[in-house]
């Protein structure tokens, strides 16, 4: 006879609790292909100046270019995904549906030909990368992120599956920043090395995606409530604008994406140019792995003790501090790995919440409008931050190509430098300080508890 369960119980503000540590699991592992997408997508300005022979300044534009059919693809996908009636759930078929695309568009990436004119290289940079972002990733972020919504209705539970995805996330993000280079330097250092790297993670993603469908679960009871999400696309975007607590998301997305843009993008410029060696990105990455499993240990703890708003301006303020000492010494290898390693761990708490403080904006949506769009709310937020992350990409090349930057050239002018301190320390620094600056206007975590309790009389009412 099997043994019955323990009761989840109630979580610190009283709702229900739904989820076991196999669901935290199941539900994370669907991080892995978004990361390894993005993280791919992060190396290209530096495969295509550097492997391909590509000018910086084109691939900037086509980057940016691509983000803004990405962002746009996001609304699009929100409106779908809400409307969407399916007897598998409002999620879960978009992961099956695909799989196989996402290996299909990682391999293409890297397979830009040599032996055509221009044009058409910049034709096939900006098509690749339409498809795997505005297509692919938007097609699996989307139903991932709402999936949270429709998962729990906890606040901590929402919590701790953002911990739990961003713990699988950043495996594959390290992975990439730590052994792409030295991998892909081993077979060749070739266009065709970076190629068989992207077969091996694409087969990775589409394995992922299949396991995420397989395990991921939708409560019935919460996605009833949203069957009448079907709300005309301008009103939903109208809604999301008077939800303050949306709003404020939506800034604070747009700016950690392109800081985090420009940390994944520049770290390798800044190896080779300012410390004289691009292997040393491997070092930097493994240094980086302390603080970032510290980072998932003792973010539990840190929100259980201040709350996800207060642990986040706890990072912000690490985060400006790292970046500071580092504007006086910006040659040292020794402070810019102890930077890096405070800035790191600054990084993973905003990693691990932002996608639980954007989800429980849904709550407020139907505190407010009596409507949750939980499509909408992640799809638009996520406008925001795909135009971050293109912003962040393209600066590198826009400032690389502003100072003079040629990949052909033995010794690069000294205003490379300037720029890539600006990427890699200034602008990370100016982000920090706003984002702090916006928290302070973020409440919602304490009006919570009554929103939930309106939520559930309403309920109880009709």
């Amino acid at each position: 006879m099997g043994r019955t369960k323990k009761e989840l119980g109630l979580d610190s503000m009283g709702i229900q609790k739904s989820m076991r540590l196999t669901d935290y699991l199941g539900d994370g592992i669907g991080q892995l292909p978004l990361n390894i997408m993005s993280s791919l997508v992060g190396q290209l300005t530096y495969f295509y100046t550097e492997k391909v022979g590509l000018a910086a300044g084109m691939v900037a534009t086509m980057l940016l270019i691509a983000k803004i059919f990405d962002a746009f693809s996001d609304l699009a996908m929100g409106k779908i995904m809400d409307a969407g009636r399916s007897p598998k759930g409002k999620c879960r078929p978009w992961f099956l549906r695909m799989a196989i695309p996402a290996l299909v568009a990682i391999i293409l990436l890297f397979t830009v030909p040599k032996n055509i004119g221009s044009g058409f290289q910049t034709a096939y940079v900006l098509i690749t990368n339409v498809l795997i972002t505005a297509i692919v990733y938007t097609a699996v972020a989307i139903p991932y992120g709402a999936l949270m919504a429709i998962r729990t209705e906890s606040f901590e539970e929402r919590g701790k599956m953002g911990i739990f995805r961003t713990a699988f996330g950043y495996i594959a993000g390290m992975v990439i920043a730590i052994l792409l280079i030295p991998i892909t330097n081993m077979l060749g250092g070739t266009q065709s090395a970076w190629i068989k790297v992207a077969v091996v993670f694409g087969l990775i993603s589409m394995l992922s995606l299949m396991i995420l469908y397989k395990v991921s679960k939708e409560n019935v009871q919460i996605v009833e409530k949203s069957e009448d999400d079907d709300v005309p696309f301008v009103e939903a975007i109208k809604m999301l604008f008077k939800n303050k607590y949306w709003v404020i998301m939506l800034v604070l997305q747009f700016l950690i994406n392109i800081s985090y843009s420009l940390t994944t993008s520049g770290g390798t410029y800044y190896a080779k140019y300012i410390l004289g060696n691009d292997n040393i990105v491997a070092l930097l990455g493994a240094v980086g792995l302390v603080p970032t499993f510290l980072g998932f240990i003792l973010t539990g703890p840190l929100t259980s003790k201040f709350g996800m708003t207060k642990t986040c301006k706890i990072s912000c303020v690490l985060g400006a501090a790292a970046c500071l000492v580092r504007v006086f010494t910006p040659y040292s290898i020794a402070t810019c790995i102890a930077g890096g390693v405070v800035t790191t761990f600054a990084n993973i708490p905003m990693m691990c919440l932002f996608g639980a403080m954007v989800n429980n904006c849904v709550e407020y949506n139907d505190y407010k409008f009596g409507k949750r769009i939980v499509g909408m709310t992640n799809s638009a937020n996520s406008f925001g931050m795909k135009i971050g992350s293109g912003i962040g990409a393209s600066l590198i090349g826009w400032l690389l190509a502003a100072a003079g930057y040629k990949a052909s050239l033995a010794t690069q002018p000294g205003s490379v430098d300037m720029a890539i301190f600006a990427f890699s320390i200034y602008i990370p620094l100016a982000i920090f300080v706003i984002m702090f600056i916006c928290l302070m206007k973020n409440d919602l975590e304490k009006r919570y508890p009554e929103i939930m309790a309106e939520l559930q009389k309403r309920e109880k009412a009709n």
